[in-house]
Parts: C-alpha cells; structure tokens; sequence
C-alpha cells in the first residue's frame, strides 16, 4: 500500500476497484493514463504530480495527431476525472485538465442548468473591477465572445479603434475603425505571425468583431499602461504579475477571472462548469444575450467563429451594413455608469 500511496495513478486506479468499476472500466483508465504519463515523461519532462495545464495541453495537442475528436474528447474526459478526483481526496492542489475540458467544451449554449446572471448582477460584477488589465479582459470577453485563448493571441495589429492610435492595423481590417480580428492561423506550439503560440483559435475562418465606445474605453485604459514587451508580435494582453511583460496564457485568464468570480459566489473549487463563473462563461452570456436582443443567431454564429461557410460569407461581405450596424445597435453595456 506504500507504494501506491505515492503513485497517484495507482491511487486513483486502486479505489476504482473499491467503487466497484468493471474491468473493462478500470483498464480503459489504466491504458489512458499510462499513456499520459509516458507522454509527460518522454517529452515534457514532467510527472502526473507536477503536470500543468500547458503539460496537460500539449498532451491534447499530441493527441490530435493520431485520433479522431471524439476519442480524444474521451481521453480527455479520463484525464478530468482522474485530477478532479485527487483534488477532491487531497492528493493534488488543482485540477490542471479543467482549463483544457473548458476550452474544448463548446456546448454550453444548449445547457439549461448552466448558472444563470442578469445583465444587471453582471454590471455591478464588472463595475467592482478595479485593475485595468482584469476589467479590459473581462469587458472584452463579454462584449466580443472570444475564448480565452483567442483573446491571448490577440496582438496590436488585430485592433483598428476609432481614435488615433500607435500602430498600424492589419490590411484585413485597414479602413475599418472600431473594429477586432481574430486570425484563424494561431495553433497551439506553432508559430504564427513571427511568435510561437500558446493557445490555438479554434476558427476556421478570419472573424472581423465590432468594438463599441465602451470596449474601446476599457481597451484604451489598459494600453496607456500597458508595460513594454520584448515580443515582436506586439501582444495587446500582457501579464502585470510574475511574467511581467511577457503574453497572457489561458491559464492566467482563467486565474484572474476566477479570483473576482469566486469573491462574487460564482466559483468554488471542484464545482462543474454549469455551476462555475469561468472565461468561457463569458462566451456563453454574449451568445444567449446578443441573441435574444438581435433575433438574429446568423450574425451571433458568425462572431462566434461558428463553422459554418455560408453564414460566414454573408456576414464577411455584409460586415459593415449588416453584422456592424445590428451589433452597435443591440450590444449591452456591461458596466454601471
């Protein structure tokens, strides 16, 4: 028992058997896992005691390359579990899969027991925020529908605002004031637009977001103190903690979100995600309220980065009368004056 005691995925795989999983059940795992930890081994340097969110990422990422996406959605539903469970009995500090299941799960539009806030609760929530960086993130999030990653991956050049500014947009957006592109080309461990990334836009196709007076005052209050980065891609999003200057990872989105959600109720450790205040969260509450606003799920759909190329052509030729107009006319203030 004293070597299991220090092995967690022993652990783990011994008290299956005590809860009475069939072998079929407990092989799965054991397979799965193993695999996991020789992953972590031979290529990352690192055990199931010290893995991270980027060490459980890269093992997702390496899965992509040998299996179809539902198998690597089980694999990845194994992995959860066995964390969630050494949280539980205090084996281990954190679930570090969680980030990963939140930015794979995209089926939360259709979750009716997801936790439900007001627009009015989510206006104080944000007013109570302080710290530009944490209110430019969140407002963000909430008012453009971006997953945590595709807001890491932003830089400089992704933003045209309405006002005079210090860079120069991209060509894709070059005319088109007030207004965000989330680039398809940004994969996880691979290199795009001269950096390697850490996080994957998970979009087929370019997406061109409007950006409203409200967005762009949030935006403006971060970038007047943004710090200086060593990085040529120019990241809008850059950490103010211990990596100062150096691009925001989903990982650090999820923490500073989390921290304010957890103040406000709306997080505790081990609850699931239709209980949990997450960035994806945020994704949820622009899809469910632009949509009930607007009538219109085609243009939601469509800044979403929903796969779908008749929707997205519309749009993308009807950016500046149809998808730009509707937005500015229905899109809700996320903060009280």
């Amino acid at each position: 028992m004293s070597d299991t005691a220090h092995d967690p995925i022993e652990y783990f795989l011994e008290d299956m058997t005590h809860h009475g999983r069939n072998v079929r059940t407990y092989e799965a795992y054991e397979r799965v896992l193993g695999q996991f930890e020789t992953f972590l081994t031979t290529e990352r340097n690192a055990s199931p005691e010290t893995a991270t969110y980027r060490d459980c990422m890269a093992w997702v990422h390496d899965l992509r390359s040998q299996h179809a996406e539902s198998t690597i959605a089980t694999y990845a539903s194994y992995l959860n579990r066995f964390y969630s469970y050494l949280e539980r009995v205090g084996r281990h500090d954190e679930n570090p899969m969680g980030l990963v299941i939140e930015e794979m799960d995209e089926s939360i539009d259709t979750s009716p027991a997801r936790r439900d806030i007001s627009l009015p609760e989510m206006q104080a929530f944000v007013s109570g925020l302080a710290h530009p960086l944490h209110r430019s993130i969140v407002i963000t999030l909430l008012k453009t529908g971006l997953r945590s990653g595709e807001l890491c991956n932003l830089d400089l050049y992704d933003l045209n605002l309405s006002g005079e500014q210090y860079w120069d947009p991209r060509p894709q957006i070059d005319g088109q004031t007030g207004s965000l592109y989330v680039s398809p080309d940004h994969t996880y461990g691979e290199r795009s637009g001269g950096v390697e990334r850490t996080a994957s836009n998970k979009r087929k196709r370019e997406t061109i977001v409007p950006i409203d007076d409200e967005l762009e005052g949030a935006l403006r209050r971060w970038l007047a103190i943004r710090p200086d980065t060593q990085s040529r891609a120019e990241p809008v999003f850059l950490s103010t903690e211990d990596r100062w200057g150096r691009r925001l990872t989903p990982d650090h989105v999820h923490h500073i979100v989390t921290r304010y959600t957890r103040e406000a109720g709306w997080y505790r450790s081990g609850g699931g995600a239709r209980e949990n205040v997450t960035p994806h969260y945020f994704r949820h509450f622009f899809t469910t309220h632009l949509r009930d606003r607007t009538g219109d799920r085609g243009i939601v759909k469509y800044l979403r980065g929903d796969v779908a190329d008749d929707i997205i052509d519309t749009y993308t030729h009807n950016w500046g009368d149809r998808v730009r107009s509707t937005y500015l006319e229905h899109i809700y203030s996320v903060a009280t004056s």
